[in-house]
């Protein structure tokens, strides 16, 4: 897995899926998460989290931290913005799952949110 905890994750770089490999499950799927602790995995399928602002301006640039990030990984979230918060979900959409480089982009953005 190559390192352990965000930090070990966040220095990783995704890699592009085009679909045919399965989506994580199981222990495997459990011991990514153990990774990235503040996000939750929803239904084995993808991964949610919201961040806080004091305002929507911080919630904007942080969206577009986020999304510098995303360009540079090839590899895009849904973001929701709105005020004082951002949402963020992330999944393969080639497997309709989870993949390692999910598991690496939360991480990426758990430290652009730090």
């Amino acid at each position: 897995m190559g390192g352990t905890g965000t930090s070990g994750l966040a220095g990783r770089h995704c890699v592009p899926c085009h679909g045919g490999v399965p989506a994580l499950k199981g222990q495997e799927l459990a011991a990514f998460a153990d990774q990235v602790p503040d996000w939750d995995v929803v239904d084995e399928h993808h991964l949610l989290r919201t961040f806080q602002f004091p305002d929507f301006k911080s919630a904007l640039a942080f969206v577009n931290r986020a999304g510098a990030v995303a360009e540079a990984e090839g590899h895009h979230p849904d973001l929701l913005l709105s005020w004082g918060r951002v949402e963020a979900r992330i999944y393969t959409h080639s497997v309709n799952g989870l993949t390692e480089s999910d598991f690496i982009l939360a991480a990426k953005l758990d430290r652009e949110f730090r």
